[in-house]
């Protein structure tokens, strides 16, 4: 049995941050029900990552939105409002991501729906949070990461800020959302109570950055310094970063530059014994690396290192990854089989509970599929 069997969440999110979260507590056995926009639906349907579609909808949807039921419903519709009201009657939670204000003019504000369900857990997703002057900014990850900060701590020093490669706002604010669910949780099976999470891409993105944040906080406000040679990390000195060798690339983590001198063979580097010099030379440093671990393959340098018990590590692409032994091992991609004409491989959740890999086959659903269904469960008729 899965841990949230039995729970029922009802999500009005859209787009990654809010239905990630509803996926995550779908894999972890929870009952949710999406509901959606007559005709439309989630907006993420039409939000291509690639020209890849499935079904008629976005590759990206139905990673994010499988396991799930739909339900569709115009909210300003007073029949179809009056049926999700009677709807999150049931629910043990409930999800959204409308701007602020938004969803109180609707008529399913917090207040309101624990007037319904004093039992109900509330998840709240914003961009920048409910106050303050970016309250009504759109809360788009690129532009989050844009104004927390998070491009100044990527690529090399002479580059201009590199944004991190996925929607790395999205997928952080939702798993937020479902540590603040999942004790809230918790904390009504004490105190028979529900409660507001609230969260917001902003602070969770700040939250991802809490190590350089406190070193900045606590250094005199000074700037992050990105290495001008394979920067890997603002703050960490030399050897950190991914090094170009014969054949691929080295990915080196920090360690003692005598001693990788000295398995290296490479001379240059005996002269730096100041700790210090790691990073006020780091520039130096990881110049002498670059001309130095190109002259050998990848696998060369790795046999030289791994068992000296240097962090190193080859830099996979995706096609190795995948067909290497120790992927294959942790078994991490399912078949989505429950619908032939959206079937699709994809990632499983990757938590494991008493050993066993959650997955399961379930297709996301097409616009208002469980209507009916869900109708006739809790009498919305």
């Amino acid at each position: 049995m899965k841990p949230l069997a039995g729970l029922l969440v009802v999500d009005f999110s859209q787009f990654l941050a809010g239905p990630s979260a509803s996926l995550r507590m779908a894999d972890l056995g929870a009952r949710v029900i999406k509901i959606e926009r007559p005709g439309t639906g989630d907006l993420c349907r039409q939000l291509y990552i690639s020209n890849l579609s499935l079904d008629g909808d976005s590759t990206l949807f139905h990673s994010i939105n499988r396991n799930k039921q739909s339900y569709a419903a115009d909210l300003k519709n007073p029949d179809d409002l009056a049926h999700i009201r009677k709807l999150l009657m049931h629910a043990d939670v409930m999800i959204q991501n409308f701007r602020p204000g938004v969803i109180e003019k609707i008529g399913l504000g917090y207040e309101a729906v624990r007037e319904l369900n004093p039992r109900i857990v509330y998840g709240e997703v914003t961009g920048y949070g409910s106050t303050g002057p970016w309250r009504n900014k759109a809360g788009q990850d690129l532009l989050v990461q844009s104004l927390s900060g998070l491009p100044f701590l990527n690529g090399d020093a002479a580059q201009p800020p590199v944004p991190f490669g996925l929607a790395v706002a999205d997928m952080m604010a939702g798993a937020h959302l479902v540590q603040g669910i999942l004790a809230t949780l918790l904390r009504r099976g004490i105190t028979g109570f529900g409660g507001k999470v609230e969260v917001s891409l902003l602070e969770s993105i700040l939250d991802l950055q809490f190590e350089v944040l406190t070193t900045y906080l606590n250094d005199g406000g000074r700037p992050p310094e990105r290495s001008s040679v394979n920067n890997a990390h603002a703050y960490l000195g030399a050897p950190y970063g991914i090094y170009a060798t014969a054949n691929g690339y080295l990915a080196l983590a920090m360690g003692s530059i005598l001693r990788l001198g000295e398995l290296l063979d490479c001379p240059a580097l005996a002269t730096f014994t100041n700790p210090a010099s790691l990073f006020d030379q780091r520039d130096e440093i990881k110049s002498i690396l670059v001309q130095h671990l190109k002259h050998k393959t990848t696998q060369q340098w790795l046999s030289i290192l791994e068992p000296a018990d240097i962090w190193c590590a080859d830099v996979l692409t995706w096609d190795r990854l995948f067909a290497h032994d120790a992927f294959k091992a942790l078994e991490m991609v399912q078949t989505i089989d429950s619908r032939p004409s959206a079937v699709m491989r994809t990632t499983r959740c990757p938590i494991r509970i008493d050993g066993e890999r959650l997955t399961s086959p379930l297709a996301a659903p097409r616009i208002g599929e469980h209507n009916q269904a869900i109708a006739e469960e809790f009498n919305l008729e």
